[in-house]
């Protein structure tokens, strides 16, 4: 069979339902192939909403997302997906095309070293130099991308290899199971948590898996141990009760911190290093028990005392099947921090002051979705109020980067989720500059006929560097510009667009949109004036009066 063909059964046999991207000439042969397949391929605008989608894609299913390009310039597209993927933990591959390797009239004309190009942000890139190598090529792309930790894999496969003919029959995948830790290392972590005074739950990145959440569920049912999520462990656990103590949003200062200086023991759950640390360790502080798939990478502020090594849901089971419930266990000063932190928060949630301010924003949002609903973030300001005020129920339900931090992944990112779940309410939320980043897959978005409410928080700047500006003390320069009229834009592209007037219009206007099928945009004007004042002096005061 051709070898086109045959890549295309390879990738039907790992499961995948879609292929994001855009092809060139240099994947004709592969795209004539598709045109057959069970596969589904997603036409999009630009090859890193692709990317960005792939990536989505494999966070939110756990298998792998594919994506599509050409050599050249299609490949150099998806260079910031791969880091998003790669730094996030999404499993994604990327194939892309390539001139003939074997012979070629067209001298250098847009050929990069694209292999050699992704090496430092990906876990596997390969050129496919004969059509009898795609079946181990494919699986072992596979293979990487899926295990601990997830990341990116490439394939490039040039135009005369999938030309050619071969008779390679596929490779199937084998039965993997993760190693588990080691006894003695669980029954260590059982006695360090009884013999603790005060001990607390930080959960990272690496926790967010679905069998993970259910462990831990069990876990803090069983002891009543409180828990702090990184930003990227948002939803593992359900975030509406008396014993989530709050995110690590912000660096320090915040009342979080405060519950970390007084636990005597951290359990560090899932701790993925691309993260800021969630607290800063020392000799005399609180001792830590590291519970992850790896081993710690160590470094100045890292020192764990003990190490659970193995899959985390069933070390987590492990530790919950053995302990006992401790009558000298103290989570008094812990519940003062739940207190302060949710009592600080109701006054500005509540404030009908326009433009609205962030913290009212993130509260009628949570307000307009049901439990289950998707918020995926764009990358500015913003996010430092959804992470820190914005209580999500399940994992993966608050949809934010905090490994790579790009801007322009809010509104693919949003398409690939309501793919996933076309059942779920799916909400986008950003920046006006991150939204002009990949705004033109609107038009994918009207396309593919998704509902989808993407909400920009226009303040005509780059607010996150604006507020980093101001609080360096430095002049307002270089960040401010201006914006189209972006119900007009919405409309431009057949969505629907939508503005508000009045911070009392917002809740409404976006119940109504996640009612109404269809692609929404809203304009809302937002106010960061007070961010500075409120997350660098109001919440550092009150934290540090507890």
């Amino acid at each position: 069979m051709k070898a086109s063909d045959l890549m295309v059964r390879a990738l039907e046999a790992e499961g995948v339902e879609y292929i994001f991207g855009i092809p060139g000439e240099e994947n004709l042969d592969l795209l004539e192939s598709l045109r057959s397949s069970s596969i589904r391929l997603i036409l999009t605008r630009h090859e890193q909403g692709a990317g960005f989608m792939a990536a989505t894609y494999g966070r939110l299913t756990g298998k792998v997302g594919v994506c599509l390009s050409t050599l050249g310039p299609g490949a150099t597209n998806l260079v910031t997906p791969a880091a998003y993927a790669q730094l996030g933990a999404m499993p994604m591959l990327m194939i892309t095309g390539q001139k003939p390797i074997k012979a070629s009239k067209q001298g250098r004309f847009q050929i990069i070293d694209v292999v050699d190009m992704m090496r430092s942000i990906t876990k596997f890139t390969h050129q496919i130099v004969s059509g009898d190598r795609i079946p181990s090529v494919v699986r072992e792309a596979f293979r990487l991308a899926l295990e601990e930790r997830p990341g990116a894999v490439h394939i490039e496969l040039p135009e005369d290899i999938a030309a050619e003919e071969t008779s390679a029959a596929l490779i199937p995948a084998s039965a993997v199971r993760r190693p588990i830790a080691e006894h003695k290392s669980i029954d260590a972590a059982v006695a360090m948590i009884q013999e603790a005074e005060s001990p607390v739950l930080v959960i990272g990145a690496g926790a967010n898996r679905k069998l993970t959440c259910k462990m831990l569920r069990e876990f803090v049912d069983k002891t009543g141990i409180p828990f702090i999520t990184t930003q990227m462990g948002k939803g593992v656990l359900d975030e509406h009760g008396e014993l989530f103590l709050g995110n690590t949003a912000l660096s320090d200062h915040d009342f979080i911190h405060r519950a970390l200086t007084r636990a005597d023991l951290i359990l560090n759950i899932g701790h993925d290093v691309v993260e800021k640390p969630p607290f800063f360790m020392n000799a005399d502080g609180a001792r830590v028990i590291h519970i992850n798939f790896k081993s710690a990478a160590v470094d100045p502020v890292y020192f764990p005392q003990l190490e659970v090594v193995g899959d985390i849901a069933n070390s987590i089971w492990q530790i919950k099947q053995q302990i006992v419930t401790q009558p000298h266990w103290d989570f008094g000063f812990f519940q003062k921090v739940h207190k302060a932190y949710t009592e600080h928060r109701r006054e500005l949630e509540n404030d009908d002051r326009f433009p609205v301010l962030p913290e009212r924003f993130v509260k009628d949002i949570r307000r307009a979705l049901p439990r289950d609903g998707i918020v995926t973030l764009d990358n500015g300001v913003y996010k430092i109020w959804f992470a820190r005020n914005y209580p999500a129920a399940f994992p993966n339900s608050l949809l934010l980067d905090n490994a790579l931090a790009t801007m322009g992944a809010g509104l693919p990112s949003a398409m690939a989720a309501k793919m996933v779940f076309p059942n779920t309410s799916v909400i986008a939320v950003c920046g006006d500059g991150g939204f002009m980043m990949n705004s033109q897959e609107m038009e994918t978005a009207v396309r593919l006929g998704l509902h989808i409410v993407v909400i920009v928080l226009r303040d005509d700047a780059y607010g996150m560097i604006k507020w980093k500006q101001s609080n360096m003390k430095f002049a307002n320069y270089g960040l401010d510009y201006g914006n189209p009229d972006f119900v007009a834009y919405a409309e431009a592209y057949g969505a629907k667009g939508w503005r508000i007037g009045s911070t009392e219009e917002l809740l409404p206007r976006v119940k109504a949109c996640l009612e109404e099928p269809a692609v929404h945009l809203i304009d809302v004007p937002v106010d960061y004036t007070l961010n500075d004042e409120t997350l660098n002096v109001t919440i550092r005061k009150l934290s540090a009066a507890l």
